[in-house]
């Protein structure tokens, strides 16, 4: 019982962390004035297989932070997750309209690094 205790304590601590950085990120509308819309469609794999299906995100650029940090699909990762911040301002700051963005966790399960990888395909438009 201990042990869930200490992970629980852990995931909520996790979860605050993240939603202080969005709080105090600076707003993608900011950032990227001339930005309108944006979509990431989003797969993890692990080795040579794809351990989760792709699934789509729309991003409020409106009101979402220039935050993009997306965590570990695997429950055993501890300290993971992909910051794709850098990769996908990069992008859009440069006006691309499709990119796409590789990253291997940074995490580890028990005492090897995780090595799951998450694959983005960046699709952006932008005003005139």
């Amino acid at each position: 019982m201990m042990m869930k205790s200490r992970r629980n304590t852990e995931a909520v601590a996790r979860f605050q962390e993240r939603l202080q950085r969005e709080h105090d990120a600076v707003r993608l509308r900011d950032r990227v004035p001339k930005l309108a819309t944006l979509r990431l469609d989003i797969a993890e794999s692990h080795g040579s297989t794809n351990a989760s299906p792709k699934y789509s995100r729309i991003i409020m650029v409106e009101t979402s932070p220039a935050l993009f940090a997306l965590g570990c699909a695997d429950p055993s990762c501890r300290d993971g997750g992909h910051d794709l911040t850098a990769h996908i301002l990069r992008g859009l700051l440069e006006g691309k309209s499709r990119f796409e963005v590789n990253q291997q966790c940074y995490g580890n399960v028990g005492s090897t690094d995780c090595g799951r990888q998450m694959h983005v395909e960046v699709t952006a438009t932008y005003s005139a």
